[in-house]
């Protein structure tokens, strides 16, 4: 077998080589048989070999449940009766693990186990029996016995199945089907077997005969040979091969492969014949020559038809199909080209009608279009249309026909079988090259498409209510929709394309859940993809911009990728209601959101920037809050009048939006309080609230941080309105707008915390559970706040500055007093230390203030230069530390007191490290002075406080 595969494969090489790389051709030819031998006796191999291990495994599962019941039943009246039954049932375990390679019988497995009695060897057929017999266990035997062990060896009954179903797929031992080999190893394991069974030779020499008449007859043409008379030499061809056919004839019933390999044989010589005849050598007409081709066609597919030979159809049609390519010239007439495969189809068809081949369908539509695309690659031009598109209508015809009769005409179960490639393969081949030939004429070629998907929709009608068709109906209906489909953009714009193609594919993923089919989802999925093509390739080509007159909202460019949006979210939808593969779940509501906020981009882009020129003098900032209103508004409603909580994300990544847009907006001339922004934010805050609502049933995930950026935003968008107001308008001082700016958030913290009803409203009841996910962060920001306003100088403009009185102090005094009573509730111990820090730093700058307003000297860092500043700091920092001494003393508190004596020393090094500098001046005369005072007065009244008495605080 290696020998002869590598003949074939050396001997095909070489013939697809061409002249000049016949060795190539034939060494590669030759490996690729010699290794197509061996991986075919490799497969065989490797099954006999799983087949011996499963009977292995099963010979030792069954000799372990005999031993466990000859263990476990109750002691045997007969020792020498239940020994004889266990060596029986080990002789049947070695018997059914024996394997056809060794040839190892019974009596030998007997002969090896020392423990088993001389049985005497099962002749081949015997032992193939009992292997075919079904299996009984050891209990179901000793059941059956009444729990005796009959004194016999063991029988058919309890031997061993063998792994390979007499039908069927092959059964292992745990029950699993045997693995289908890829298809290709299928397709390999098909030609092998039909090449190399039944007559090999014979089938071998008929096929490099026909290679070798067809290169006799080219090199006669080439070489000019005129010895012999063109029409003797053709004659001579032709009746050798009626010969061929005649002898193959008479052996058909004592020698069947012999008999039809000389009958296709002689088919083919006999079509390669006339066609030479007629294509080459112009010896017979047209009509005479379609007519033989005609009677030999018909001829083959009768005897192929008679015999049930479908060996013999093949090789005559292969013939047939073969000689316009062998002999071809390139000077012919594609008219009698087309017209000699149209026979070969019509042949092909009325086989289909008799006869289920589906290698011979394949034969004939693949040499069709192959011949056809070349042919028309090379040769085509322009004014060959009208001789040309009839046959490619007829060839399209045929091959539909073929698929239902393939389907209709099929016996049993195989009645309905769908031909994957010839029911799609034949549009998807035989459209493109209408498409080719019309590529001029769009129109013409829409409905082509047209009548194609009518074509298909009647079929699809007609076959769904046939019964055991349903499925080919079904595929006939998805080639309609997708011809329908492919009419649009021929004959529309590529804006109502996109538009069309959208809405389809979310109408093909909804027939394809509902009929529980993949390939419609898919489809329809594709068409989104498409749709999106064509929008922006649409888009590139002017599409983006706006017409004169057009609308803002209310203009096709809108309408169509609002369409897109819809499509992608009926999709989500859909798979999100039928609960199957959800991985499309997001993917469809993505796409919607971008595809909505797209439409917004190109209107505000398109529309709002010239009206805000000739109307409104703040630009575009108020368009895109009220296009992010209206996103509210829309997915508030999707959300509750689907019944689809899926918007709700949309609704949430608005209001989180809202935070860096507000910020986007403060970099325009725009002010919240100033139309038409304020209108617009107006309408936001409705709109966020009717979000918020559609939010608690079914409850949202992420609804807190929702309501925390809705709550975030109000305090932005005010708080930055006003504090522009403050400062540009009222020209209020640096104190009156840091307060301006806070003024929101400070006033939502309050709502919030002492009014929730009012200022959690729609979410009273959800609030509780996350309320620190708002005070924290509003807290955060508050601190940051006080820590900035540190730097400020106080203005307090149009009021004059009073030390302490002002609006700056008073705000971070009160602030440090709600920070101390936040800060002792919750830990009392921990409190001092951080508002004695915040304290210091308060009454140092403080100081500074005054010193600022009251001497004139530059607030900056240089005011730490001047005396009277260090002087002022000195007191200051001196009559603290003497309010905490004499507090801790006379309350008992060993660490006030501490904070005090510190707060001195601190004092003191200063005196010594910064104030010597201005002992000379009357600032720095005072600064020692006061110091001096102080401790003095401490030192009487407040002494050291007893360490071991307890603390008396009070809050």
């Amino acid at each position: 077998m290696h020998g002869l595969l590598a003949m074939v494969g050396a001997f095909f090489g070489a013939i697809l080589g061409g002249i000049h790389e016949v060795m190539l051709g034939l060494v590669a030819g030759a490996l690729l048989g010699w290794q197509g031998a061996r991986i075919g006796q490799l497969r065989q191999r490797i099954a006999a070999l799983e087949r011996q291990a499963a009977a292995l495994d099963m010979g030792r599962a069954a000799a372990a449940a005999m031993a466990a019941g000859q263990t476990t039943k109750p002691p045997a009246q007969n020792p020498s009766a239940s020994d004889n039954a266990v060596a029986g049932a080990r002789v049947e375990a070695a018997r059914a693990v024996a394997t056809p390679a060794t040839g190892a019988s019974a009596a030998d497995a007997a002969q090896r186990s020392p423990h088993a009695p001389h049985v005497p060897a099962e002749p081949p057929a015997a032992a193939a029996l009992a292997a075919r017999a079904p299996a009984a266990t050891a209990a179901s035997a000793s059941a059956g016995s009444g729990g005796r062990v009959a004194h016999a060896p063991a029988t058919a009954a309890t031997r061993i199945p063998s792994p390979i179903s007499a039908q069927g797929p092959r059964q292992w031992p745990t029950g699993a089907v045997e693995d289908d080999p890829p298809p290709f190893a299928r397709l390999l394991a098909r030609g092998r077997d039909w090449l190399f069974s039944g007559n090999v030779p014979v089938k071998i020499g008929v096929l490099v005969l026909l290679f070798g008449v067809a290169a006799a007859l080219k090199y006669s043409v080439d070489a000019g040979w005129v010895q012999v008379p063109l029409a003797a030499r053709l004659a001579l061809v032709a009746a050798g091969g009626l010969a061929a056919v005649v002898w193959g004839w008479r052996n058909r019933l004592l020698r069947p492969a012999f008999g039809l390999s000389m009958q296709g044989g002689g088919i083919g010589i006999l079509l390669l014949t006339v066609f030479a005849a007629y294509r080459l050598y112009a010896l017979l007409p047209s009509g005479i020559a379609f007519a033989l081709v005609l009677v030999l066609v018909a001829g083959a597919a009768a005897l192929a038809v008679l015999q049930h030979a479908m060996a013999l159809a093949v090789l005559g049609f292969l013939g047939g199909y073969l000689a316009p390519v062998l002999l071809s010239t390139g000077e012919g007439s594609h008219v009698a080209l087309f017209s000699f495969y149209a026979v070969l189809n019509a042949a092909v068809f009325v086989i289909a009608w008799l006869r289920q081949w589906r290698a011979l369908n394949l034969i004939g539509f693949a040499f069709t279009f192959a011949i056809g695309l070349a042919w028309g690659v090379q040769y085509y031009r322009p004014e060959h249309l009208s001789t040309v598109a009839p046959f490619l209508l007829l060839f399209f015809l045929f091959y539909v026909a073929i698929a239902v009769l393939h389907a209709l005409r099929a016996p049993g179960r195989q009645r309905g079988f769908v031909d994957g490639t010839l029911v799609f393969g034949t549009p998807l081949l035989a459209f493109p090259l209408l498409a080719a030939m019309l590529h001029h004429e769009p129109m013409t070629l829409a409905w082509c498409a047209l009548a194609v998907a009518l074509l298909y929709a009647g079929l699809a009608f007609w076959l769904i209510r046939k019964r055991g068709a349903v499925l080919l109906g079904q595929s006939f209906a998805t080639l309609a929709v997708g011809f329908a489909t492919l009419a649009v953009p021929l004959a529309f714009s590529a804006r109502w394309t996109c538009v069309t193609w959208a809405l389809e594919g979310a109408a093909l993923v909804w027939l394809g859940l509902r009929q529980r089919r993949l390939l419609p989802q898919v489809a329809g999925i594709a068409l989104q993809v498409l749709a999106a093509g064509a929008y922006f390739l649409d888009a590139i080509d002017g599409g983006w911009h706006a017409s004169a007159g057009e609308w803002p909202l209310l203009n096709g460019h809108a309408l169509g990728v609002a369409l897109l949006a819809a499509s992608t979210f009926a999709i989500s939808l859909l798979y999100e209601r039928a609960g199957k593969r959800r991985l499309w779940v997001w993917p469809g509501f993505i796409l919607g959101t971008l595809w909505w906020w797209w439409l917004g981009l190109r209107e505000i882009e398109q529309h709002v920037a010239a009206f805000s020129l000739s109307r409104f003098p703040v630009g575009e900032p108020w368009a895109w809050v009220g296009f992010s209103a209206l996103t509210m508004l829309l997915m508030a409603g999707l959300r509750r009048g689907l019944d689809w909580p899926r918007p709700g994300w949309n609704v949430l990544l608005t209001l989180l939006v809202g935070i860096p847009l507000a910020l986007l907006i403060e970099g325009f001339d725009a002010s919240a309080l100033q139309a038409p922004l304020a209108g617009a934010w107006l309408v936001w805050i409705a709109a966020a609230l009717l979000g918020l609502a559609s939010l608690r049933t079914p409850l949202q995930r992420g609804l807190s941080f929702a309501h925390v950026a809705f709550l975030s935003t109000l305090a932005l968008v005010y708080g930055l309105a006003l504090g522009r107001w403050a400062n540009e308008i009222a020209a209020l001082g640096s104190s009156w707008v840091l307060l301006a700016c806070l003024a929101p958030l400070i006033a939502l913290l309050l709502l919030t915390a002492r009014a929730p009803a009012l200022g959690t409203f729609p979410l009273q009841a959800q609030f509780p559970r996350y309320a620190a996910r708002w005070f924290v962060p509003a807290g955060i920001v508050l601190v940051l706040a006080w820590l900035m306003s540190l730097q400020l100088d106080g203005d307090a403009a149009p009021l004059p500055f009073v030390p302490l009185f002002n609006p700056l102090e008073l705000a971070q005094l009160i602030g440090l007093i709600v920070a101390g009573r936040w800060l002792w509730r919750r830990s009392p111990d921990g409190a001092p230390l951080p508002l004695a820090i915040a304290g210091f730093v308060f009454l140092s700058l403080a100081g500074l203030r005054a010193v600022h307003h009251y001497s004139g000297v530059p607030w900056s860092p240089k005011i730490l230069d001047n005396g009277t500043a260090q002087a002022t700091l000195t007191v200051l920092w001196s009559i603290a530390g003497v309010i905490a001494w004499v507090s801790g003393s006379r309350r008992q508190h060993w660490n006030l007191w501490l904070a005090g004596a510190l707060g001195m020393g601190l004092v003191l090094a200063k005196l010594v490290l910064v104030d010597r500098q201005y002992v000379g001046n009357l600032a720095g005369i005072v600064s020692f002075i006061a110091v001096g005072g102080l401790l003095v007065l401490v030192g009487r009244i407040a002494p050291t406080p007893p360490r071991h008495e307890p603390a008396k605080d009070t809050p």
